[in-house]
């Protein structure tokens, strides 16, 4: 597995392929997973048509794409998630990185996005750690960061990271990939439990949009270093 190596299960989504086109663009080797083959091979065309021949993105059913991988970023809908893991959890190997983004909203059940569904284990991200094997790396990041922003290449990222995640050492490891996204700031949000509140952030940025009319409203936290500009 190579270090520089990512999989987005579900990557052919909005939050994916914005995820994508930016860890590519910053030479990043990207494994986009989908359920079927051709639709992953599809939607690498379309980020190659973008980022050109040289970026380093492939197109793979979602197994594929966890077993060659050393993180994995999960980037399904709410619904999905479970199905998801259970399906994909003989292809985990014990120290991979796994970062969870998914997003109880009400919308996946007909609710309103603007609210977050409640979940038994508290969080997605911990009914994500409830479903993948002993030994993996559970974190949580890349809620409150706009999917639309992303997929404006052109354009910094106005928003912090907050990473929360079962160690320390695995929050840490997420920073390089919030890092490696211009404008992106990495902040430690704790412990996995944390994700109940940074997941609920996304509802409400969701109506700050919609009241506003803007598109990608971001957060920052105040009192911490700025980003470095990159060089």
């Amino acid at each position: 597995m190579q270090a520089e190596t990512v999989a987005l299960v579900g990557g052919t989504g909005d939050q994916g392929t914005g995820l994508a086109l930016r860890w590519a663009q910053a030479g990043r080797h990207v494994l986009v997973g989908s359920r079927s083959r051709s639709k992953a091979e599809d939607a690498v065309k379309r980020l190659t048509a973008i980022l050109g021949a040289a970026a380093r993105i492939e197109g793979l059913e979602n197994a594929a794409a966890v077993e060659r991988a050393p993180v994995v970023v999960l980037t399904v809908p709410f619904e999905a998630q479970i199905p998801t893991l259970q399906g994909l959890r003989s292809h985990f190997r014990p120290g991979q990185l796994f970062v969870d983004v998914t997003v109880p909203l009400e919308a996946s059940v007909g609710g309103s996005p603007e609210r977050v569904l409640g979940v038994w284990a508290g969080s997605a991200a911990e009914q994500a750690a409830q479903l993948v094997p002993a030994g993996v790396q559970v974190t949580a990041a890349f809620h409150n960061v706009s999917a639309r922003a992303l997929q404006q290449l052109n354009e910094p990222i106005e928003c912090d990271v907050i990473v929360c995640g079962q160690s320390a050492d695995a929050r840490q490891a997420v920073r390089p990939w919030v890092e490696a996204i211009h404008g992106c700031r990495y902040v430690d949000g704790g412990k996995l439990e944390n994700a109940r509140i940074v997941e609920s952030i996304t509802a409400l940025l969701i109506g700050i949009n919609r009241r506003h009319k803007v598109a990608h409203s971001g957060i920052r936290i105040t009192g911490l270093p700025s980003v470095e500009p990159r060089s």
